[in-house]
């Protein structure tokens, strides 16, 4: 993740919270789509890392990243309003 720039990471990690919005089915804001993205990324690399997977470190790998961390972000979501 250290190769992905500063905005490189808010777009990449905006289109992956919007991406995960969708699967989801929980739509927020751009803004929330971007934190989403950015937070699901931190969550999804700390669970992958600790069961020693590693993805590649450009846009792509950081796109997979935010995106299951998106995902599972937005689970628990799901689990906590209900």
């Amino acid at each position: 993740m250290e190769n992905v720039g500063w905005l490189t990471a808010i777009i990449v990690g905006g289109f992956a919270g919007w991406l995960a919005g969708k699967l989801m089915d929980m739509r927020f804001g751009i803004f929330m789509n971007i934190v989403i993205g950015i937070v699901g990324s931190v969550i999804a690399n700390a669970i992958l890392r600790r069961f020693d997977i590693f993805v590649a470190g450009d846009w792509l790998g950081y796109l997979i990243t935010s995106f299951i961390g998106g995902c599972i972000l937005l689970f628990f979501a799901k689990l906590a309003r209900k």
